[in-house]
């Protein structure tokens, strides 16, 4: 009775053990059917040589324009001190680097060199077109007439002609007159003379 037993039992896990394992072939091929055959692309990209690095200035950053220069190129962003960025290139002469900038239109902007320091070895590249504006600025003539100042020609001085001199003259009896008469300087000299002589007589008097 025991050896029926044992065997009805082999047999019942000698069953159940097939059963799992014809499931598991099931499961199996179920995974691998999930499994993409199609291919994957991988992200590569192109080694960078060179960099720039934002040195320390007064403004703590650096300016970053579309184009290679302040006139008619805005500023879209700007770089931190001691940032470091990926640089592609420079202008012939070498005033304003290319730098790797994404996020704007061709993920790339301009830099001043004087606030970078470059790392590596830059190509020279052309610069993009200026931009020239879409407006030509034109001057309102009423507006620009109330800073004209009309200065007024200076009027030369006239030139007055001067009097005619006129010398005096004198006829023969004034002249006669004049010599008859002892000149002034004559008295005087001689009243000047009279009392020093008495001042003298004086003196030897008191003696």
């Amino acid at each position: 009775m025991s050896i029926k037993l044992t065997r009805l039992t082999l047999g019942i896990a000698l069953v159940a053990g097939l059963f799992g394992l014809m499931t598991a072939i099931k499961v199996k091929a179920g995974w691998a059917a999930q499994i993409p055959t199609g291919y994957v692309p991988t992200v590569t990209g192109s080694p960078v040589t060179a960099y720039i690095f934002v040195l320390d200035n007064d403004q703590g950053f650096a300016n970053v324009r579309s184009g290679p220069g302040t006139l008619g190129y805005e500023i879209i962003g700007v770089l931190v001190e001691g940032q470091q960025v990926p640089a592609i290139g420079r202008t012939v002469v070498g005033d304003w680097i290319l730098i790797d900038y994404p996020g704007v239109p061709g993920g790339v902007a301009w830099v001043w060199k004087d606030l970078v320091e470059v790392r590596g070895n830059l190509p020279i590249i052309s610069p993009p077109p200026t931009i020239t504006p879409r407006v030509t600025p034109t001057i309102d003539p009423t507006l620009a007439a109330q800073f004209l100042v009309e200065v007024q020609p200076t009027r030369l001085p006239t030139f007055t002609a001067p009097p005619a001199l006129v010398l005096p003259t004198f006829s023969a009896a004034q002249v006669q007159g004049a010599s008859g008469r002892i000149p002034m300087g004559f008295v005087i000299i001689g009243m000047g003379v009279l009392g020093i002589f008495g001042l003298l007589i004086s003196f030897l008097r008191g003696r």
